[in-house]
């Protein structure tokens, strides 16, 4: 008799391989395929080798600042290859480490381009690599992939997206960066910190859409402080190789870099691979799915940027572990209105929930508190002539958490207690009654809400 896997999941990036690590834990039988490397974008060309890459570049910020706090260092240098090399080294022990959660989960990888074939009743077929695999669940976590926008000109061997610019061998004396967004702005940071000289070219009024708008003017300030140049209200008309012409104020003007990086956001992979042959139901921005991540198919999920809707890494394993949830019948379901997002240039950038601005739009009437991150004695310590800020958004008439917003310190580090407060609904009031450790910068969080 033919095996028969309890789900099937297409992808081994985030949603993909904790999905199957879920999975495995609770004694289903799963396959999983990839037709790159597990870990997905995020890991092999995003969220790991940038953030080991950003580390690099904190590490040197401390060296030339080393005097600020009593410390004398001998001559400051790079060493562009070695820093390369880490990078790779750290995702190679990660990547090793995402095969051997799945040995634990006992299941089946199979590296090699999957296509969804058909479905009989509740029994999906795939295939690879000249096998068929079936399966009762399927679970599709195909990721995205750089955005190419019909720039006239345009010519794919002479730019670079997020995935070649990771695969440099030589620091760039310049670089253009085409968008201004997480992925654009944290590798001008880094390169900048290189000694790169950084022009970015950003299409809207603001780098960093999404984001707090008085945390991306801060963080703006201070990048042009440290010589990043910006084009805002700009757009890309054309590209000659490395020449890059945009309009800005109704004047064009041209600039060329060594290096030219486009970043101009995400698309889901939907195409090739058989979405259309079971009836999937998706739309050019991605697969649609429900509260359960259920697309129209009843056994058939979808999780991650897939989607379209949330594209970080830590949304699309909640989603893979809401889908595998649902297969078991646990009840659960996926929430957005507590999603953490995080930028991680110098300084850090970590919020939740309702900004100022989407509260506005929402009609949502709110107060707001704000505080300098100095007013945390352990930033102070830590952070010798560095700013920063936390800013808090509560419901007008309840008091209830709804936004957390801090630029500074170690944001990452402590936003998950944010996402908490918003997740949890607690109100002002409750949160003034929980008891935050001493000295710690995550007191700042504290102290803000306590100026309501």
């Amino acid at each position: 008799m033919e095996n028969i896997f309890d789900i099937a999941i297409l992808g081994g990036g985030p949603a993909g391989y904790v999905a199957a690590e879920r999975a495995g834990a609770k004694g289903l039988s799963v396959v999983i395929f990839d037709k790159r490397a597990l870990g997905g974008v995020c890991l092999n060309e995003g969220c790991i080798p940038t953030k080991t890459l950003l580390n690099s570049a904190k590490v040197l910020e401390y060296a030339h600042e080393a005097e600020k706090y009593g410390i004398t260092v001998g001559e400051v240098g790079i060493d562009f290859s070695k820093i390369m090399k880490r990078k790779d080294k750290v995702v190679r022990k990660l990547v090793s480490g995402i095969g051997a959660k799945m040995k634990h989960a006992k299941a089946e990888v199979v590296m090699a381009e999957a296509v969804i074939k058909e479905k009989r009743g509740s029994e999906i077929t795939i295939e690879a690599e000249g096998k068929t695999y079936k399966a009762a669940n399927l679970l599709i976590c195909t990721g995205s992939e750089a955005a190419i926008p019909p720039i006239p000109g345009l010519d794919k061997s002479q730019i670079l997206t997020n995935r070649e610019i990771l695969q440099l061998k030589e620091l760039p004396k310049s670089l253009v960066i085409i968008g201004g967004g997480v992925i654009g702005t944290e590798f001008a940071d880094f390169f900048n910190a290189m000694g790169t000289k950084i022009t970015v070219i950003e299409m809207l009024p603001e780098i960093l859409t999404g984001i707090d708008d008085d945390i991306a003017k801060f963080v703006r300030a201070e990048f042009t402080k440290r010589g990043i140049d910006f084009h805002l209200g700009a757009k890309v008309t054309k590209l000659n190789g490395k020449e890059v012409t945009f309009e800005k104020d109704g004047k064009e003007e041209k600039i060329t870099g060594e290096q030219v990086l486009l970043s101009v956001g995400r698309k889901a992979n939907v195409a090739g691979i058989g979405l259309e042959n079971i009836g999937v139901e998706f739309t050019p921005r991605g697969v649609k799915i429900d509260k359960n991540c259920r697309t129209n198919i009843p056994n058939v999920y979808a999780a991650g940027d897939i989607t379209g809707f949330s594209l970080l890494a830590h949304t699309a394993s909640r989603e893979g572990e809401v889908a595998v949830n649902h297969i078991l019948g646990r009840k659960d379901q996926m929430r957005y209105d507590a999603i953490p997002g995080v930028v991680y240039t110098h300084p850090e950038i970590a919020g939740v929930g309702l900004t100022e601005a989407s509260a506005k739009e929402k009609g949502i009437e709110v107060e707001i508190r704000k505080l300098p991150m100095a007013y945390a004695g352990r930033f102070v310590a830590e952070n010798e002539g560095k700013d920063g800020f936390c800013k808090v958004i509560a419901g007008k008439k309840y008091g209830e958490i709804l936004g957390v917003h801090m630029v500074g310190g170690a944001c990452s580090e402590m936003i998950w207690g944010a996402c908490a407060l918003v997740e949890m609904q607690l109100r002002v009031k409750d949160v003034q009654e929980i008891v935050f450790p001493h000295p710690t910068v995550s007191e700042i969080i504290k102290e803000t809400i306590f100026e309501f």
